[in-house]
């Protein structure tokens, strides 16, 4: 019966770190505005779902709006051009404009880079020393 406890007790305790781990990493959530199945909005799709998944490992929310369909929503959050990304969470807020296919330009403006390893401003002048 004391067997039984401590595997319950155990069973308890993993599922409790395992939450405190979870707490650690942000969740993003994410709303792209498009202007139906463009192209240019297909590739933006693709683009952020391509690199959520590589640098975010699927810890996201992703709610996407065609203008089209839903004009008030993109009215309230003052939406001028297509596609437009908008992280809402974790903070700050940001807005990426684009088909979002500059894969480094995307992944800085969304934070998940590591902020204290930058790159270098000039990669030739690291190459000639």
């Amino acid at each position: 019966m004391a067997q039984r406890q401590r595997r319950g007790k155990t069973s308890a305790t993993e599922k409790f770190e395992e939450a405190l781990a979870e707490q650690g990493k942000p969740k993003y959530v994410l709303k792209l505005y498009i202007t139906g199945m463009t192209p240019r909005s297909q590739e933006a799709l693709r683009n952020l779902k391509n690199v959520m998944g590589e640098q975010a490992a699927g810890n996201y929310e992703l709610e996407v709006i065609d203008i089209y369909q839903q004009p008030t929503l993109a009215k309230g959050d003052q939406i001028i051009a297509t596609p437009t990304l908008i992280k809402k969470l974790p903070l700050p807020l940001r807005r990426l404009i684009g088909d979002l296919s500059q894969k480094d330009r995307l992944i800085l403006g969304l934070d998940l880079k590591l902020k204290s390893s930058p790159a270098p401003a000039h990669p030739e002048e690291e190459a000639e020393e």
